[in-house]
C-alpha cells in the first residue's frame, strides 16, 4: 500500500516543503502554504511510468461502446430538468447558495421519496438527527425508510456507506467533514479537496450517487478550492432572495447533460414545490396597462420562459446618471442606450434609468436587448405598452435588430398564453404564425420603435 505523506504546498507557485512557514521560499508569497497529502509509492514497487509496469489500454474512439447513461428518477420533476434527466449512478452533484434558501430542503424530500423505493443515507454535519427529524415532520413527508446519521469524519462516513451500501447519499455539508489523514481544522482548503476526492473515489467505485451540499461566501461562490468544482460532476446553484416565495435551481456544470437549464420550485409551508409553468408566475401583472412594462420570451437550458421587464427613466439630477440594472447586465444597458441616442435620435444623457426583471430571474441573452429598449421607451414618453404584446430581440451597434435561436419556440410559448401581437426580427419570423398571434417582423431599431407607438 502506498504511503501518504503531509506537505505543504504553496498555492501561488506550487514548490512544496515538509513544514509550514509564513513565507513560501521559493516565490517569496506570504500565507499561501496549504497543507496536502503526496502518495509515496512503497520500496521496491515498480513506478506507473517504469518499463516494467503494465500498460494501460488504449483503444479507439470508434471501439469505445457508447450506450445512454442509466438514470432514475428523483420524484422531482425541476430537479430531473435541471440534472439533466434524472440521476445517474455514481454521479456526485454539488449544491450551493445562500444560507436559508432550501438546499438541505430540497435535498431532505428529495431523499425521503426516493427511500421510498431505493436505500438512501442522509448524513449530516451540521445538525443533530432531531432537527432532521424534526424538519421532516413539519414539511409532512414520508420518515420511515430514510437512515439519517451524524457524523463529520470521512473515514466512519464511507465505512458506513460501505456496509449499508445507499443508492443516494448526502453529504450536509462538505465544509464540515474532514479526514483524519490531515491535522488542519474541518472546513480548510485541505479538508475540503481531500474529504471530497475520498467521497468522489467511493462514488465512482460502488456507484452511489451523492450530493454535496458547499457553502458559499459573500460574493456568492463556492467556498473553498475551485478545484472541488471540478471534481464533482455536476453544480447546481440555488437562487432567489431569502424572504421571497421563488427558488431557481440553476446548473453551471452538468457531465451528464446540458447546462443552463432551470429549476423553478416555489416555497411553502409544506417546503418546496415545483413550478410546472413558470411563466404564469412571472407574468404576475397589474390589471391596467402601466408606462415602462413589457414582457420578453427567454430561453433557458431546454424551454422558453415569459418573463416581465420593468424600466423606470427619470430626470437626473446628478452630474453623472444613474444606470441600475436587476436581472441584466448593467455594461449592456450602457451600450443599448448610446445606440438609441445614434440610431433613434432619443436622447438619456440627463435621464436615470432603472431596469429590473420581475421575479428576481437573471437575463443574460441578447434577445433581451430589444425588451429593454422598449421598456425604456414606454417610461420615457410615458406610454403604456398593450398587455398582449411580446418582444424579443438582439440589437447590434449599428441599429440592426438580428435574430436569436428557437424564436419558434419562443412565439409558440407566448400564443400558448394569450398574447396577440409580437414584435421579432425578421429572421425569427415564422412561415406560418401560431393561432391569434399577429407577428411584427423588423430589421432596424427605427422600425421597432415605430411598431411600438403605432
Amino acid at each position: 500500500m502506498a504511503k501518504a505523506k503531509r506537505m505543504y504546498g504553496c498555492t501561488e507557485c506550487g514548490a512544496t516543503f515538509p513544514k509550514w512557514a509564513g513565507q513560501c521560499g521559493e516565490c517569496g508569497a506570504w500565507n499561501t502554504l496549504v497543507e496536502t497529502l503526496v502518495e509515496s509509492a512503497p520500496s521496491g514497487a515498480s513506478g506507473r511510468s517504469g518499463w516494467a509496469g503494465d500498460q494501460a489500454q488504449l483503444k479507439t474512439l470508434a471501439e469505445v461502446s457508447v450506450e445512454e447513461v442509466p438514470r432514475f428518477s428523483t420524484a422531482s420533476g425541476e430537479l430531473d430538468r435541471v440534472l439533466g434527466g434524472g440521476l445517474v449512478d455514481g454521479s456526485v452533484v454539488l449544491i450551493g447558495g445562500d444560507p436559508g434558501i432550501g438546499k438541505s430542503t430540497i435535498l431532505l424530500q428529495t431523499l425521503c421519496n426516493i427511500a421510498q423505493r431505493l436505500p438512501a443515507l442522509y448524513v449530516t454535519g451540521e445538525e443533530s438527527q432531531q432537527q432532521v427529524a424534526m424538519r421532516a415532520r413539519r414539511l409532512e413527508l414520508p420518515q420511515d425508510r430514510l437512515k439519517v446519521m451524524t457524523e463529520t469524519c470521512i473515514e466512519t462516513i464511507i465505512a458506513t456507506a460501505r456496509q449499508e451500501k445507499p443508492r443516494v447519499m448526502v453529504i450536509d455539508s462538505i465544509q464540515t467533514i474532514f479526514t483524519e489523514q490531515l491535522q488542519s481544522a474541518p472546513g480548510g482548503v485541505a479538508q475540503v479537496r481531500e474529504s471530497a476526492a475520498l467521497l468522489v473515489r467511493f462514488a465512482k467505485q460502488s456507484g452511489t450517487a451523492i450530493f454535496l451540499v458547499g457553502h458559499v461566501t459573500k460574493e456568492g461562490a463556492l467556498a473553498g478550492p475551485r478545484v472541488l468544482e471540478h471534481m464533482v460532476d455536476t453544480v447546481l446553484y440555488f437562487e432567489g432572495e431569502s424572504d421571497g416565495r421563488l427558488r431557481l435551481l440553476r446548473a453551471v456544470k452538468n457531465r451528464f447533460g446540458a447546462v443552463n437549464e432551470l429549476g423553478v420550485f416555489g416555497m411553502t409551508d409544506r417546503g418546496l414545490k415545483e413550478v410546472s409553468n413558470p411563466s404564469a408566475i412571472f407574468l404576475t401583472r397589474a390589471q391596467e396597462s402601466v408606462p415602462g412594462s413589457v414582457v420578453m420570451a427567454t430561453w433557458e437550458g431546454s424551454r422558453p420562459m415569459l418573463v416581465e421587464v420593468q424600466a423606470l427613466v427619470d430626470t437626473s439630477h446628478l452630474a453623472n446618471p444613474r444606470r441600475v440594472t436587476l436581472g441584466l447586465d448593467q455594461n449592456r444597458l450602457a451600450m443599448l442606450l448610446a445606440v438609441l441616442h445614434r440610431h433613434g435620435g432619443i436622447p438619456t444623457h440627463d435621464q436615470d434609468v432603472f431596469l429590473n426583471v420581475v421575479g428576481g430571474v437573471k437575463v443574460l441573452e441578447t434577445a433581451s436587448d430589444l425588451a429593454l429598449m422598449a421598456a425604456v421607451m414606454s417610461s420615457l414618453r410615458n406610454r403604456p405598452l398593450p398587455h398582449d404584446l411580446l418582444v424579443f430581440g438582439e440589437i447590434g451597434l449599428s441599429g440592426e435588430v438580428r435574430p436569436v435561436p428557437s424564436g419558434q419556440e419562443r412565439l409558440k410559448e407566448a400564443a400558448k398564453h394569450g398574447f396577440k401581437r409580437a414584435i421579432v426580427p425578421k429572421g425569427n419570423a415564422p412561415k406560418e404564425a401560431p393561432a391569434g398571434l399577429q407577428v411584427i417582423a423588423v430589421t432596424r431599431l427605427e422600425q421597432a420603435l415605430d411598431a411600438l407607438f403605432e
